[in-house]
């Protein structure tokens, strides 16, 4: 028995003697882990940052990591690759590696990248610990620049820097100027500067806005100074056919040369892209416009464009045969839209607005179109295809207030041969003037060369017109206009059309759309038309899709610029 008790004693001294080695053989695991805990927050002005990595547990033998970038573009980072920090054997001081931020490739005011600790190896048991990843956001810091001269290689103008237009500036070919969506552009302080932007005949601006980011054209003044004037405006040239002998000078007093026979010609993209407070006067009769073309050819892009407050017209067409979509012609003081030169363009989806207290001494009109000034017959006549217009004059009611400059919803004249399909023209003192017999002519001759078709004049002082002195009579002016399969119509009031909240002035941005059960949500035809124009049901710009939601601006007055 002694034996036995003895035997005993002697296992469990082995026993407690080989745990005690087992528990000196036993060793911490390695670990590793980003020292930040939260987001490290830098400008893109501040060159570098660190990323600093913390090991704990066992250091008998050297580890590695690699720091991965896993969201965002290398290229913010000087092209950024994975690095690899290396803690020695018998140290855990922490390791870091510096990065290099060159983040100018995006618009975006803010981004975060993340980086992630990935491939440990060496050490006890090496594992990687909490935070494995860390977050870096980098905000663009917002500057100003001023633009000047002549630009005559590829710019970008950045969404982070706001430019001031001094005086003119030419874009001159083979030069492209991009502009990133969401850029604020302004015309500078003093209205004698003129200050413009031109972008001459083989020259390119690519002006690529969205709708949560438009590109804006606008005042230098503080929000409540601003006024129709406060700058030039935009004018692009280039090299398609214009009616003008010679090699014509644009008006405006720039002193650049528009088109040419190339009628596929590329002046590049306007896309969401707004307008506001231009059109300064050099002199009666030679004024810059919100949006001038001149010359401009079927391959350049204009599709979501607002102009408003412009001391001139909204929109000119100088020649050339550029096409566009969903224009916005908001209380300019002269023409919402005004085609001449020879311009043959396609156009769909366009509406103005007047402010009935606002009106020019040429008289203001939603359409002014001539062939030229002499109303000659030279050749490209003037025949732009419009289809899908509302065109809202100052009179909401038979009883609202107007100034006595406005004039006609549409005046066409000088051997103009436009034609207006599917469109609207309500509260115009006059609703359309046909001005001399060449013009009227086109209208009424057999050749048809100006229709009008499927359109409704509504709410007008008078609804049909020719000048003094004319041989066709109103009387035979209505005929026409009523001739059986035209599709047109004269309505009396606006009210009749549903259409009230089209001419609201202030408390809210108008809603141009017909109210339920228009007249003007269905009759709309495209027989025969361009396959450009999209085939709606409705007649007008609108639908029952408000198509300015997000991107266009009704009260500019108090944007924040």
């Amino acid at each position: 028995m002694r034996k036995l008790v003895h035997l005993f004693y002697i296992a469990c001294f082995t026993s407690i003697l080989v745990a005690c080695d087992k528990e000196e053989d036993q060793k911490e695991p390695t670990k590793v882990k980003f020292e930040a805990t939260s987001t490290i927050i830098k400008s893109e002005t501040d060159g570098t940052f660190d990323l600093v990595v913390q090991r704990t547990g066992n250091a008998d033998a050297a580890t590695t990591v690699d720091i991965a970038l896993v969201n965002g573009s290398a290229a913010d980072f000087s092209n950024y690759t994975t690095q690899t920090v290396t803690f020695p054997a018998g140290s855990n001081d922490p390791q870091k590696i510096t990065v290099t931020i060159t983040n100018d490739n995006t618009s975006e005011p803010t981004e975060t990248f993340t980086f992630a600790l990935q491939n440990v190896s060496g050490g006890e048991m090496p594992t990687i610990d909490q935070p494995s990843t860390v977050n870096v956001e980098i905000s663009d810091v917002t500057t100003a620049m001023d633009l000047s001269g002549t630009i005559t290689s590829n710019m970008t103008l950045r969404a982070n820097v706001k430019y001031t237009l001094r005086g003119f500036v030419y874009v001159q070919a083979p030069a492209v100027l991009t502009i990133e969506p969401g850029t604020i552009i302004k015309g500078g302080e003093d209205p004698l500067q003129k200050g413009s932007l031109i972008i001459e005949r083989g020259a390119q601006i690519m002006a690529n806005g969205t709708v949560e980011k438009p590109i804006v054209f606008t005042s230098s003044k503080p929000k409540g100074q601003r006024a129709a004037g406060d700058w030039g405006g935009l004018i692009i040239l280039g090299r398609a056919p214009v009616n003008l002998p010679g090699n014509p000078i644009i008006e405006g007093g720039v002193d650049r040369p528009y088109g040419g026979t190339a009628p596929a010609d590329n002046s590049g993209t306007l896309r969401y892209v707004r307008i506001e407070y231009s059109g300064v006067a050099l002199n009666p009769g030679n004024e810059i416009n919100g949006l001038t073309l001149g010359g401009v050819g079927s391959g350049t892009t204009i599709d979501y464009v607002q102009v408003s407050f412009n001391g001139d017209d909204s929109f000119e067409f100088f020649g050339g045969t550029v096409n566009a979509k969903h224009l916005i012609a908001y209380k300019t003081v002269d023409d919402m839209f005004d085609t001449d030169n020879g311009y043959s363009g396609k156009l769909q989806f366009l509406v103005g607005l007047s402010s009935p207290t606002v009106a020019d001494a040429s008289g203001s009109n939603g359409f002014e179109s001539d062939n030229d000034a002499n109303g000659s017959a030279l050749t490209p006549q003037t025949s732009a295809i419009f289809s899908n217009v509302s065109l809202f004059g100052p009179k909401a009611t038979a009883s609202t207030t107007v100034d006595p400059l406005f004039a006609s919803g549409m005046h066409i004249r000088r051997n103009s041969s436009i034609s207006v399909h599917n469109s609207l023209v309500a509260g115009w003192p006059r609703g359309l003037l046909l001005d001399g017999t060449l013009t009227q002519n086109n209208f009424t001759g057999a050749e048809q060369k100006l229709k009008i078709r499927n359109t409704v004049i509504a709410g007008s002082g008078t609804a049909l017109n020719v000048n003094n002195g004319s041989t066709l009579t109103v009387d035979q002016l209505t005929a026409a206009f009523n001739t059986a399969g035209w599709g047109n119509e004269l309505v009396g009031d606006n009210a009749t059309l549903n259409i009230t909240n089209a001419f609201t002035q202030s408390g809210g941005a108008p809603d141009f759309r017909p109210g339920t059960g228009s007249s003007l949500l269905t009759g709309a035809s495209f027989t025969g038309m361009d396959p450009f124009f999209e085939n709606v049901t409705y007649k007008g710009a609108f639908g029952t899709e408000n198509w300015t939601t997000g991107w266009a601006n009704f009260d500019p007055q108090n944007a924040d610029y």
